[in-house]
């Protein structure tokens, strides 16, 4: 997803309507810039609220109150296209969950734009948007009535052409331009091989990182080993920075016979780790080589009902919810 001196940009937003999870707000939403939170909003608070000082310069006096405005129909939407889907999966009660997520990229040396929107259904995909064909389609049949719908409204296919070639990439631009200093900010891994016990598996854990491209592999006797790994999802830490690990799942006899590194790719450096910490106050020996690898991402996520974030096998994560970044009120929301 990202190499050297070289920027790919990425506005990604999502929406997800939850039933039968009680204590969380209805609706929850947040840009996300490559981790960095931009602005919230939630159906308790009734209200846009910035995250970042910067992100002021780059709306107008009244984007707080017309996102407002935008965030509150959409809570009204999802409420109602969730209802819609569990009477087409014959459910009546339950925790359920109904989301969309979609988003542009930009690569800003070769001015090549991408774009996808998706919806899901209790973690699974339900519908997706064909960008070459410009055609909904969907893998399960309870989806089958909404991508008819929608495929037949030839304004809402138009609109969202617009939307994802044109204001959904200005926007992306203008929030790097106010928010460079901030975003492309660079703070390198601390790598560590961490075990529990000698017969444990081995965890290398690189964390403190920013921004949050980052590739983690290993390496056997100086040749790659991609065998027995579980790469672990991206977490991220309380300092805005991020965090993950990946590990090796191999016997005591065969980590002494064998020499094995652990190599973290970072905006453009690469370090590795091959000695396992025991204690928490020991040291681990680090090499630092040239690598390639650089990456700003814009990610917003928008949440109703509790708010619980669609995983497309590991796609969505977990945030505090989301609005698009822009005004959103180019993009529709469709009626399921």
């Amino acid at each position: 997803m990202w190499p050297i001196l070289f920027l790919l940009l990425g506005a990604h937003l999502a929406y997800a309507a939850t039933k039968g999870m009680p204590g969380f707000p209805e609706f929850v939403a947040a840009t996300m810039v490559d981790g960095t939170q931009v602005n919230y909003y939630d159906s308790e608070i009734k209200e846009v609220i910035p995250r970042q000082d910067w992100v002021r310069g780059a709306v107008d006096e009244q984007f707080w109150q017309r996102n407002t405005q935008i965030r509150s129909n959409m809570h009204q939407v999802f409420k109602t296209n969730i209802n819609t889907v569990m009477e087409r999966f014959n459910q009546t009660q339950g925790v359920h969950t109904y989301q969309e997520m979609y988003g542009c990229e930009w690569d800003d040396q070769t001015g090549a734009t991408n774009a996808f929107k998706q919806f899901g259904y209790d973690g699974e995909d339900f519908v997706s948007l064909d960008f070459k064909e410009l055609r909904y389609i969907s893998p399960v049949q309870q989806a089958i009535p909404s991508v008819q719908k929608w495929n037949n409204d030839k304004g809402l296919i138009e609109i969202n052409r617009n939307y994802f070639s044109t204001e959904c990439i200005e926007w992306l631009k203008k929030y790097v331009q106010y928010g460079k200093s901030s975003l492309q900010k660079t703070v390198s891994p601390q790598v560590s091989l961490l075990q529990k016990s000698s017969s444990s598996p081995v965890t290398c854990h690189a964390t403190g990182f920013y921004p949050s491209g980052v590739t983690i592999s290993w390496m056997r006797n100086g040749q790659d080993h991609d065998e027995d790994v579980d790469l672990g999802e991206l977490l991220s830490n309380e300092d805005g920075t991020f965090q993950k690990t990946s590990t090796l799942n191999v016997k005591p006899d065969e980590w002494k016979k064998n020499k094995f590194s652990c190599v973290v790719e970072h905006q453009g450096k690469t370090k590795t780790a091959n000695e396992i910490r025991t204690n928490p106050g020991e040291s681990v020996p680090i090499g630092i080589i040239v690598g390639a690898l650089a990456a700003v991402v814009l990610l917003v996520v928008i949440g109703v009902a509790g708010y619980m974030v669609y995983q497309k096998k590991k796609g969505f994560k977990p945030v505090s919810g989301s609005d698009d970044g822009s005004n959103s009120s180019a993009h529709t929301v469709p009626q399921a």
